[in-house]
C-alpha cells in the first residue's frame, strides 16, 4: 500500500471514472485508490444497466444524465476517465458539455461504434443470451483467461450485466466520436493496449481531436487498466498533473505527455514502457510523482 503524507491535490479537478460494457464501477478500484491517495477526489459510478443499476435499461441519454449528475456531485467540473463503453460516453459528454470537463482520458474506444462488425457481434450476443445461464459460464471463462487474478476479482466484484449487451450494441452506434472529438477543448489522451481490438482507427481519432496524445500500453489488451494496472495508473497520474498545470494558468502541457498544439496533425505515440509515459522526471514536490515512484514496476 502506498502511503502519502500531506496530499497536494485537494483543490484539483476531481476524477470521474466510467466503466466498460457488462462491468461496473468496481473495475476502477486500483485507479480510484491511487488518485484518492494524492488528495484528489475520485469517484467511479455505475452506468444504467450495470452494477447497482442493472435493473435499468441502457440508453445513451440515460447514461448522459447519469454522468451529468455525477459531475454535479463533484462540483460541476471533472476529469473524465472512461474505458470502452465509458470512453465513448466520456467523449460524447465532453463534446456536449465542454465547460464541465477539465480533461479526458478515453481508453479502448479508438474505433467507431457503428462499424459493420457490430452487427455481427449483435447477432452473436443474441445467441449467447439464449443459453441456459445467459452466457455466465462463457463470461467467467473469458475473464479468467484474459486477466490476472486481482483484475478478475475487481471486474467481478460489482457483478456482470449479462443482459445489457443487446441494448448497448443497438444504442451506441448513434454515438459519433469522430464528429465529437473536434468539439473538445480540454486536454485529451487516447489510451489503448497494444493488442486492443478497438484501436483500429486511433490515427483517425488523433486527426479529429483538436488536442490529443496517444498512449499505447505494451503487453495490454482491451481491459488495459486491469491487464497492466501499474502502467495505466502511472500514465493516469502523469496526465492529471498535466491537467493541473493547464487549469492553473492555461500553460501548455510539458512535452512527453501533453496536449499537442493545434497545428500538429499526428503527435507521436507514447509507449508506456516501464509503467510511465512521460520523458521527464516527476516533480519532487508532486504527490502523484511520489506515488508513481513508489509503485512497483509493471508486470
Amino acid at each position: 500500500m502506498v502511503r502519502v503524507v500531506e496530499p497536494s491535490h485537494a483543490g484539483a479537478a476531481p476524477v470521474l471514472f466510467l466503466h466498460g460494457a457488462r462491468t461496473s464501477r468496481t473495475m476502477w478500484r486500483a485507479q480510484v485508490e491511487a488518485v484518492q491517495a494524492t488528495g484528489r477526489r475520485a469517484v467511479a459510478i455505475d452506468l444504467p444497466g450495470h452494477g447497482e443499476r442493472m435493473a435499468e435499461r441502457f440508453d445513451v441519454e440515460g447514461a448522459m444524465a447519469r454522468i451529468g449528475s455525477a459531475v454535479d456531485d463533484l462540483g460541476g467540473r471533472a476529469v473524465l476517465v472512461g474505458l470502452s463503453l465509458g470512453g465513448y460516453l466520456a467523449i460524447a459528454y465532453a463534446a456536449r458539455h465542454p465547460e464541465r470537463v477539465a480533461g479526458l482520458l478515453a481508453a479502448g474506444c479508438s474505433t467507431r461504434p457503428d462499424v459493420p462488425a457490430v452487427r455481427a457481434w449483435r447477432q452473436a450476443v443474441r445467441v449467447i443470451e439464449r443459453l441456459p445461464d445467459r452466457g455466465a459460464g462463457l463470461n467467467a471463462a473469458l475473464v479468467r483467461a484474459a486477466l490476472p487474478p486481482t483484475g478478475a476479482a475487481d471486474l467481478a466484484a460489482g457483478g456482470f450485466a449479462l443482459d445489457v449487451m443487446t441494448d448497448v450494441l443497438t444504442r451506441m452506434p448513434a454515438v459519433r466520436p469522430l464528429e465529437d472529438l473536434p468539439l473538445l477543448r480540454c486536454p485529451v489522451w487516447l489510451v489503448n493496449g497494444r493488442w486492443d481490438h478497438f484501436r483500429g482507427q486511433e490515427r483517425a481519432y488523433l486527426r479529429a481531436a483538436p488536442g490529443a496524445r496517444l498512449v499505447v500500453v505494451p503487453g495490454a489488451t482491451h481491459l488495459v487498466n486491469l491487464v497492466r494496472p501499474v502502467a495505466f495508473t502511472r500514465m493516469l497520474l502523469a496526465a492529471l498533473d498535466e491537467v493541473d498545470r493547464v487549469e492553473a494558468g492555461g500553460a501548455q502541457p510539458a512535452d512527453g505527455l501533453g496536449v499537442r498544439s493545434d497545428h500538429a496533425r499526428t503527435p507521436p505515440t507514447i509507449p508506456a514502457e516501464l509503467g510511465t509515459t512521460t520523458t521527464s522526471s516527476p516533480r519532487a514536490s508532486s504527490v502523484a510523482g511520489r506515488i508513481r515512484r513508489a509503485l512497483p514496476p509493471p508486470r
